[in-house]
């Protein structure tokens, strides 16, 4: 059972929590890399990954990202690694965008790719690939950030925070919603059938477009996430 309040409402809702839940890891992500730069963290032992998600053309937001908060490798003496989250381009962009990023891959040498297509039911797919990148490549990472191209990040902030936590290897934080209901309208884009998700409403989570966990838990979660059967955005 959860509980939600809105107002002077409280919606109770009960829920199988294992309705989601597989005994046998059988949801493994089956999607492969195009680029990796998987020796991003060999030799080093990152205080901080940023794992920035955008689209494959949004050439200019990388760029602004990689001309501020994202210019510097070093805060406090901590070592800081941005990199950004893609998949592949739809058929609707043009198709000099996969050159564009192929060519931005060998000049920054910051670009993560998967080979599915980049499309909004597939965000969940993105999610997977962080925690899948990080398990395979930079295990060895203290903390993980994923966030938006649209999010700045005053990164000194971040990490003077990060550097007051405990050594706990369970810090997960973010910005909380918990008044979510699964949408059952018109709009395509966000609609969500009752046979994807039967409940109305969504468990407490932590917003997409800033969160942090500790490096240690990123490798639980992704463990657990092959037991898990995944549901669009």
């Amino acid at each position: 059972m959860w509980y939600v309040s809105f107002s002077s409402t409280t919606v109770i809702e009960r829920a199988n929590l294992t309705y989601f839940y597989e005994h046998e890891p059988i949801y493994k992500q089956h999607y492969l890399f195009t680029l990796r730069e998987r020796l991003k963290c060999r030799d080093i032992n990152p205080f901080l990954v940023i794992l920035v998600s955008l689209r494959p053309g949004d050439v200019e937001s990388r760029q602004a990202i990689r001309m501020t908060w994202g210019s510097r490798s070093f805060w406090w003496g901590r070592r800081i690694v941005t990199l950004f989250l893609l998949g592949q381009d739809t058929p609707r962009e043009d198709n000099a965008a996969v050159l564009s990023v192929e060519d931005e891959s060998v000049l920054y040498g910051d670009i993560i790719r998967q080979d599915f297509m980049e499309t909004y039911d597939n965000l969940t797919l993105k999610i997977i690939m962080v925690f899948q990148w990080v398990t395979e490549f930079c295990s060895n990472a203290r903390f993980l950030m994923k966030t938006n191209s649209d999010v700045f990040i005053n990164t000194a902030n971040l990490v003077t925070l990060l550097l007051k936590l405990n050594s706990s290897e369970n810090v997960f934080t973010g910005y909380p919603l918990i008044n979510n209901f699964a949408y059952r309208g018109f709009y395509k884009k966000t609609y969500m059938s009752y046979e994807e998700y039967p409940f109305r409403v969504y468990p407490p989570y932590c917003s997409g477009m800033g969160c942090i966990l500790d490096g240690k838990l990123a490798l639980r979660i992704y463990e657990l996430m092959s037991h898990i059967r995944p549901i669009k955005f």
